[in-house]
């Protein structure tokens, strides 16, 4: 078997570092807001290139935290438009909606799977306070165009980094650091994953970073006192203490991913399946790996029967989730084709290139 990700495996790379660090926090009797969470925010801010770093419960929390002070802080008001990728996780449409604001869906181009920035401004209002881009898959969504888009119209740019720890622009800048404030996830399967859930801010803004550490606190920044309606969405202590060992691991973890990756690019050759075009070196850390095939079912049953684990990313876009039923008529063709032939091979720090070419060969063999 070549699991889609094994978390054992992933664990165990720095194994005997990360047991170290839970054993000093379980025996420190400290578990909250201390000096596990103060180191981890201090490395993250350092590595990312941002001033600011603020732990939250989770990625989802990150982006609603981010929406939720701007809105505290006048810059938004429910009812605001945000710009957005169609093609995105859920957690991104989410944390816009549980804000009062109104997201506004825009199609990603079939070669890169990213927000097609050509048809931003088409899309901008008097409404529109913030572009949100997603660097999804661990690819870099951050274009010129975009940067200018957020000038010319006095927009925010805010970054969904759940997927790209470590991406790099050609300039040398990390995602996380590009926007005005950037939303990141630590699940365990992610390029820097924690133990379980986990999140942060960052971002240049002092007064924003202030008021969602606030807002993650109850609301409070002096102990009994509550200057807002918050929630307790805290990162804790065990996984702070993780993710700052794996964060020293994080560039060579991610180098390995690219090898992977490039074993992948080079060598996948059946007309049947369609790579999304390459990026520089940098401009991708490969969170995922995804290829596109008009017979994706028949293809992931076949590598299943193979013993090769695969995932979707994502079968049902946000437009046609229940959840959403106002926009379940829209036609986003673009979307709507990669959620129908996506599918993500084996990608993790832990995968050998002797099990890439068993996938390779596999694909390259895959017939009608």
């Amino acid at each position: 078997m070549i699991p889609f990700l094994s978390l054992k495996d992933v664990t165990a790379l720095h194994g005997a570092e990360i047991q170290e660090a839970v054993r000093r926090v379980t025996e420190s009797g400290w578990y909250l807001q201390g000096a596990e969470n103060k180191n981890f925010e201090q490395h993250y801010a350092q590595y990312i290139g941002t001033d600011y770093c603020v732990g939250c419960a989770n990625g989802l929390d990150a982006l609603i935290w981010i929406f939720r002070a701007y809105i505290e802080l006048g810059v938004m008001r429910p009812g605001d438009e945000v710009i957005v990728p169609a093609n995105t996780y859920i957690a991104t449409i989410l944390a816009i909606t549980e804000n009062g604001l109104t997201p506004v869906l825009v199609e990603p181009k079939l070669n890169t799977l990213e927000m097609d920035d050509s048809q931003i401004e088409a899309k901008i209002t008097e409404k529109t306070k913030a572009i949100c881009i997603v660097h999804l898959y661990g690819r870099l969504a951050h274009t010129e165009r975009i940067e200018a888009l957020c000038k010319k119209y006095q927009l925010k740019l805010i970054e969904d980094n759940a997927q790209a720890h470590g991406c790099l622009t050609a300039d040398g800048r990390k995602t996380g650091s590009l926007g005005d404030a950037s939303g990141h996830s630590f699940y365990p399967g992610k390029n820097l994953g924690a133990l379980g859930d986990g999140g942060a801010v960052t971002t240049n803004d002092q007064q924003l970073a202030e008021t969602i550490r606030s807002l993650a606190n109850y609301g409070s920044s002096v102990k009994y006192v509550f200057q807002y309606c918050g929630r307790n969405s805290r990162l804790d202590e065990i996984q702070a203490a993780v993710l700052d060992v794996k964060l020293k691991y994080l560039d060579e973890d991610n180098s390995h991913r690219k090898q992977i990756a490039q074993y992948y690019i080079e060598n996948i050759d059946n007309h049947y399946i369609t790579l999304p075009d390459t990026l520089p070196v940098g401009s991708n850390v490969f969170h995922l790996f995804p290829i596109l095939c008009s017979h994706r079912d028949v293809l992931r049953d076949y590598l299943e029967q193979h013993g090769v684990g695969t995932q979707i990313h994502y079968p049902i876009p946000p437009h046609k989730q229940e959840c959403y039923k106002q926009w379940n008529a829209m036609n986003l063709h673009v979307t709507e084709q990669i959620a129908s032939q996506e599918l993500s091979l084996p990608m993790s720090p832990a995968m050998t290139l002797e099990q890439a070419k068993v996938v390779v060969d596999l694909l390259n063999a895959f017939a009608l």
